[in-house]
């Protein structure tokens, strides 16, 4: 069953949410990077192998390069389960992620009878846009226009 929240509720959140939306970007951002580095290394790792020369020196280089993306990999998924636990405290609240770069979320809210979403993302001091729920971001209008 949907939860639907009144503006001052959901402008209540933004203390908690806030925080939480930042360090999910963060955490993005981290996992990417280490993502990209992972796909450097490898396309390195390919190259020096090679020109292996059949004394060894290679297989070290190797070994090294593979204990390398090991922790690297354990780093990315060390991320992906707190992006995980934040997304699901999200859920858990009744908010809808929309964009984890920007922060962007939505609350499902009631007005006269119809759905909408109050629309939020890191960086605007209060909820202060709603649109419909066909329309999205793009549809983003001021709430003092709602009616």
């Amino acid at each position: 069953m949907t939860r639907y929240f009144q503006l001052d509720e959901a402008n209540g959140l933004l203390a908690e949410l806030d925080p939480l939306l930042l360090t999910l970007a963060q955490q993005r951002h981290q996992l990417v990077r280490l993502r990209d580095e992972l796909l450097e290394s490898d396309a390195s790792a390919a190259g020096a192998a090679g020109t292996g020369d059949g004394a060894g020196s290679a297989s070290g280089t190797l070994d090294a390069h593979d204990e390398g993306l090991r922790l690297a990999r354990l780093r990315m998924q060390g991320l992906i389960d707190q992006m995980q636990a934040a997304v699901a405290r999200l859920d858990e609240l009744g908010v809808v992620l929309r964009d984890i770069e920007t922060g962007l979320i939505d609350f499902p809210a009631l007005v006269n009878g119809r759905q909408v979403w109050l629309c939020w993302r890191l960086g605007e001091v209060g909820i202060d846009y709603w649109h419909e729920l066909s329309s999205g971001v793009a549809g983003r209008q001021r709430i003092i226009d709602l009616a």
